[in-house]
């Protein structure tokens, strides 16, 4: 068969292959260029998923007259010198708007501020049409009809329309998180309507824009993250472990600026939380990185949504450090969707409101006024001996002075087992113990909040981190091998182990070269106890020729730690004295994580007096 040169229309279809997958795709492109045009205002309206019309309006620069044929055809752009390493725009390659005119029907109109009108260029299936003038104010109109008409193939793969116009509102809310100083709506007859308001520069006006995105409650259980290593910033939000969901949707992370979906970032937020969510659980992230365009290349795929670093190793230390450390400061923090989703079972569980009628009788009870007095309601606690019934003592006396003895004899019995704790106490984040329930539920009173402490979570997380810090802060005893343990690996990877060694003999692993192709090891850590030396060794050699560090151990000697945490701590069921609960209590408050337990389950719940008024119609 002989040799051929493709045709244009060919060579763009193929690229659209990459470019292109599906509607979302072609709305990220668009909206990156008006962003490179200094856009401050972006519209999108879609229909049917963004297959029938995307339709991307802004108020950038826009596009010169001589220059609308340049900016649809192949390799062509005006946002890359010729230092290919010095990337300092969104788009670079010059392939998005030919490859999309290529498998649909493209119109761009567009007019610059010099300009006395607009003009239109059209390229269906990769014919072009025009310019032509065109009124309009000023800013770029890109138009996209019958996606994928040219390439009918594609169509098959396309999801519903529900779902393809959901991942055009993700693609939208990724991209605008970076630029809070932009304006973004999306319309149309498949969507909901969304408008997504300018919020300003500043961290202000960032973790603003990142609420519009994730929600009133992330900036309340957000930890602000700012840290520095070699030239690489790292900023951003971290949600606290118990804030976390059941999918990694709502990570996000940026390179100077560009949403990126990368496998090394998120496997160094995995590592940030190893000890403090559970496997199945992911954590709530927003991270900016900002290094220089040469330690970084964002030119790995057409879609530009991985990047490699050259020093990976620096940037996942960085993500890690930052974000351990900021938990580590942050104190003792619970989630607020927790308390909220105890109301919610609290509800579900079939109180029922006050009809109308009932309301009436139940007004001295229920309402709150500025003026309202405990001692003049008429459900107030027995305080004095009860008064005689009118009819010389009969059943209503008999209940009365029932309740009122028990009250008296449980007032008498808390008082016996539960001294009056110190006023400075209930200034504390935990407060102060005042009772056990089921002999696992510790509940204590703050100046402003009830808590309910599970006893049993939180001390194991308290003997978690002793066994952490004992397990870290020096080396661990090791047991030697009678006869040494042979374990062959490939070149490289013994290189690696041998230049981990002082790090691996730390934690009691002794190993050394033993030729070119094999390692012997000599000791194993003793608490390990009898182990599979090959599988350990072979999944060190794999966990160092990835990330290049010694974690694999750590983790096996953290998950050790954690199975010692969770058979050495106070067992549920077993009655604590005051002063061991007060003890537990002011423990959690200095030990980082506390809020969960190392399985990931949170350690406590508060409810302020706000949300237990609400229960009880006060508010």
């Amino acid at each position: 068969m002989a040799i051929k040169q493709l045709t244009e229309t060919i060579i763009n279809q193929i690229a659209a292959g990459e470019v292109i997958e599906r509607p979302a795709s072609v709305v990220k492109e668009l909206v990156e260029n008006a962003i490179d045009a200094g856009a401050t205002h972006i519209d999108i309206v879609t229909a049917g998923g963004g297959k029938n019309l995307i339709r991307v309006s802004d108020n950038g620069s826009g596009i010169p007259f001589d220059e609308l044929t340049l900016a649809v055809a192949r390799h062509c752009t005006s946002k890359l010198t010729d230092n290919v390493h010095d990337i300092r725009a969104l788009g670079f390659r010059g392939e998005a708007l030919p490859s999309i005119g290529s498998v649909s029907r493209l119109s761009m109109k567009s007019r610059i501020a010099e300009a006395d009108s607009g003009f239109e260029i059209n390229v269906h299936g990769g014919r072009l049409e025009g310019p032509r003038p065109t009124p309009m104010n000023g800013g770029t109109i890109a138009e996209v009809r019958d996606l994928f008409f040219a390439t009918p193939a594609r169509l098959k793969f396309m999801k519903t329309d529900r779902a393809e116009a959901s991942a055009i509102s993700d693609v939208v809310k990724r991209v605008a998180i970076a630029f809070p100083h932009i304006r973004f709506s999306i319309a149309g007859s498949d969507r909901t309507p969304l408008d997504l308001a300018a919020t300003g520069a500043g961290s202000a006006g960032m973790l603003e824009r990142i609420s519009q995105v994730l929600g009133k409650e992330f900036p309340e259980n957000a930890i602000a993250i700012d840290a520095m290593r070699d030239g690489v910033r790292l900023s951003g939000f971290a949600g606290i472990p118990a804030f976390n969901r059941a999918n990694s949707l709502q990570q996000f992370a940026y390179v100077n600026g560009r949403p990126v979906r990368d496998k090394q970032i998120w496997g160094a937020i995995r590592g940030a939380y190893a000890d403090v969510i559970s496997r199945d659980r992911h954590p709530v992230v927003v991270l900016f990185l900002n290094l220089d365009p040469a330690l970084v290349d964002v030119n790995v795929h057409p879609a530009k949504a991985d990047v490699r670093f050259r020093d990976p190793g620096l940037v996942r230390g960085l993500i890690v450090g930052a974000i351990r450390e900021a938990l580590g400061q942050s104190g003792i923090r619970a989630a607020t969707s927790g308390a909220e989703a105890m109301l919610n079972s609290f509800r579900r569980g079939g109180i029922e409101p006050v009809r109308p009628a009932a309301a009436q009788r139940w007004q001295g009870a229920a309402a709150v006024n500025q003026n309202y007095n405990v001692q003049q309601s008429p459900y107030r606690p027995f305080e004095t001996e009860p008064a005689a019934s009118h009819n010389g003592g009969g059943f209503a006396e008999t209940v009365q002075a029932f309740l009122y003895d028990g009250a008296a004899a449980l007032a008498a019995d808390t008082r016996a087992g539960m001294a009056e704790a110190p006023q400075e106490l209930l200034s504390a984040p935990l407060g102060a113990a005042r009772a056990q329930i089921h002999s696992n539920y510790i509940v204590s009173q703050t100046e402003d909040s009830l808590v309910i402490v599970d006893q049993h979570a939180a001390h194991e997380r308290l003997v978690y981190e002793a066994l952490k810090n004992a397990l870290h802060s020096k080396p661990l005893p090791a047991q030697m091998l009678l006869i040494p343990e042979i374990v062959d690996l490939p070149e490289e990877d013994v290189g690696r182990l041998v230049a981990h060694a002082e790090t691996l003999a730390r934690f009691g692993l002794g190993i050394e070269s033993f030729g070119p192709g094999a390692i012997a090891v000599r000791e194993t850590p003793s608490m390990l106890g009898e182990i599979d030396t090959q599988k350990l060794i072979r999944d060190l050699a794999d966990e160092i020729a990835e990330h290049d560090t010694s974690d694999g151990l750590k983790a096996i000697l953290d998950h050790v730690a954690a199975t010692m945490a969770c058979h050495g701590s106070v067992r549920a069921g077993r009655r604590l004295k005051p002063d061991e609960m007060n003890a537990l209590l002011r423990q959690m408050e200095e030990t980082p994580g506390s809020g969960t337990c190392n399985h990931g389950r949170p350690t406590y719940i508060e409810l302020k007096l706000t949300d237990i008024e609400r229960l009880f119609g006060r508010r």
